[in-house]
């Protein structure tokens, strides 16, 4: 829940996000670089006065890391954004149909302006599903294994998950990192319907589905990942 109590830092404006959980012992307070959201997390039953009491006294820290929070990139004409880890210009025009395209460096497309956003992104999530389900099933045949579902979100902790169903989840943002990150997370995911676990044998088996040393990737994302989170609304 969203408190009265409010930063601001860097242009970003944020409100006190309050949760209570029942596995905290003390208050915890964080700046989401991710999101901009400043969380205060709470031990059931402690003193709401207190908490804010103590917040409040955190404005510095807050504010300063509010400040360093990466501007937000809005899907807008002129705007830029790493397709497959690579610059591409939105150009947009109202004479030109709905439908987008990539076209050298250029996304280009048209339509009603005030709906640009939205679309844009319904089509990064779509050009994500595609890619990453047909990547999917080339690393799982490879494998030996059955994933019986894929689909695209956009969680702001992870960059896929795999159930023990066999269903995995991808973050659509994957779409815009370089191949190589984007294809060492598909052989990740698709190594967990093999184990379930981080041990010796499911790294072993990561590295031979992807054909190299998958760590780079791993901290590609480490170093970048919170640029990417920054693109469009979600």
């Amino acid at each position: 829940m969203s408190s009265e109590l409010r930063f601001e830092g860097g242009g970003v404006s944020a409100p006190l996000t309050i949760r209570e959980s029942a596995r905290a012992r003390v208050m915890r307070l964080k700046v989401d670089q991710r999101t901009g959201t400043v969380l205060l997390t709470l031990p059931r039953r402690a003193s709401r006065k207190k908490a804010l009491e103590w917040a409040a006294g955190q404005r510095g820290w807050i504010e300063a890391a509010l400040a360093s929070v990466k501007p937000r990139t809005d899907l807008a004409p002129g705007a830029e954004l790493p397709l497959h880890g690579m610059p591409h210009r939105i150009d947009w025009s109202p004479e030109r149909t709905r439908t987008v395209r990539v076209e050298e460096g250029r996304i280009v497309t048209g339509g009603p302006l005030d709906t640009l956003e939205p679309r844009l992104l319904r089509w990064l999530k779509r050009e994500a599903a595609e890619l990453l389900a047909a990547e999917t099933a080339e690393f799982a045949e490879k494998a030996g294994v059955i994933v019986s579902r894929v689909a695209v979100g956009d969680p702001v902790s992870r960059w896929g998950s795999c159930s023990s169903s066999g269903a995995i989840r991808y973050s659509w943002r994957l779409i815009l990192a370089p191949d190589w990150v984007r294809r060492a997370t598909v052989a990740h995911e698709v190594a967990h319907r093999v184990h379930m676990n981080h041990g010796p044998d499911f790294h072993f088996l990561v590295e031979r589905l992807l054909g190299t040393d998958p760590k780079p990737a791993r901290l590609w994302l480490r170093r970048n990942g919170l640029s990417l989170h920054r693109i469009g609304r979600g």
